[in-house]
């Protein structure tokens, strides 16, 4: 396994720590292809959720520009090859994983990193983070998935600002805004987020893999064709063992032992 990437098993759930924190944990060709192996890897192994943070000062600052850099090349590079190959794929397994996937972003997320996280079910940041559209900065539009989840996470104005002028968001203001779930103090992220992390794993994930692949489908679902995927996704449910164990353990008011199936 390549040591850009640090993976730790609590069991039921994965932390995984982005692992080049001196280049603020930016995304070469290496640690994107362990990052993939890692999460495919917690899927094949049963992982009921996945809690994904960066090492050192920042979270990921986005693309290794010294990797694209057209000075060193025979040529333009080919970043329509770079999305098909490292991020698409990045986002849309993150987005079909059939458990949470929970970020703690405890510095800067700028570029392609803030993207990655907002791929994520929930984001939790510390309040020192910042996340940064750099995008145009050096004439480049927001990949990743961001041009599609700023909107509708924003709404067009302010999704509009923050690519054009890559200003910084702070944390707080990011909590405000919707883009996230919460700021945290920082001395105190990493703890609440693994909380976070352990009491969804230990949780139906069943039905909150569902959930995400509902909530997900209702950016481009008629309301027509999204009630029968909630339909379907109930039958699901109501015949998991989860659901049994649910409705059992409030009947009996005792805590629930949710198996995820």
């Amino acid at each position: 396994m390549s040591d850009t990437i640090l993976a730790q098993d609590h069991g039921n759930w994965v932390e995984i720590t982005l692992n080049r924190p001196d280049r603020l944990n930016s995304f070469n060709d290496e640690m994107h292809y362990a990052l993939r192996a890692t999460l495919e890897g917690a899927r094949d192994n049963g992982a009921r959720a996945v809690l994904l943070t960066g090492a050192g000062r920042g979270f990921c600052a986005g693309q290794d520009l010294g990797d694209r850099d057209p000075s060193k090349m025979d040529g333009p590079p080919d970043l329509s090859k770079t999305v098909r190959t490292f991020y698409a794929p990045l986002v849309n397994l993150i987005r079909s994983l059939d458990f949470p996937v929970i970020c703690a972003v405890n510095g800067v997320a700028a570029g392609a990193g803030a993207n990655v996280a907002l791929a994520c079910d929930m984001v939790l940041a510390a309040e020192s983070a910042k996340f940064i559209q750099s995008f145009s900065k050096v004439g480049l539009i927001p990949d990743t998935g961001g041009s599609w989840h700023l909107p509708r996470l924003l709404g067009e104005a302010r999704a509009k600002g923050l690519a054009l002028t890559a200003q910084p968001l702070p944390a707080k203001q990011a909590e405000d805004w919707g883009l996230i779930w919460k700021a945290i103090a920082d001395d105190q992220l990493m703890d609440e987020a693994r909380a976070l992390t352990a009491k969804l794993a230990d949780g139906p994930t069943l039905g909150l893999g569902l959930t995400k692949q509902c909530i997900q489908a209702a950016a481009v679902d008629t309301l027509e064709d999204h009630l029968e995927m909630e339909a379907d996704a109930m039958k699901t449910c109501g015949e998991s063992a989860d659901y049994a164990e649910g409705v059992s353990s409030f009947l009996e008011k005792r805590a629930p032992k949710f198996q995820g199936k």
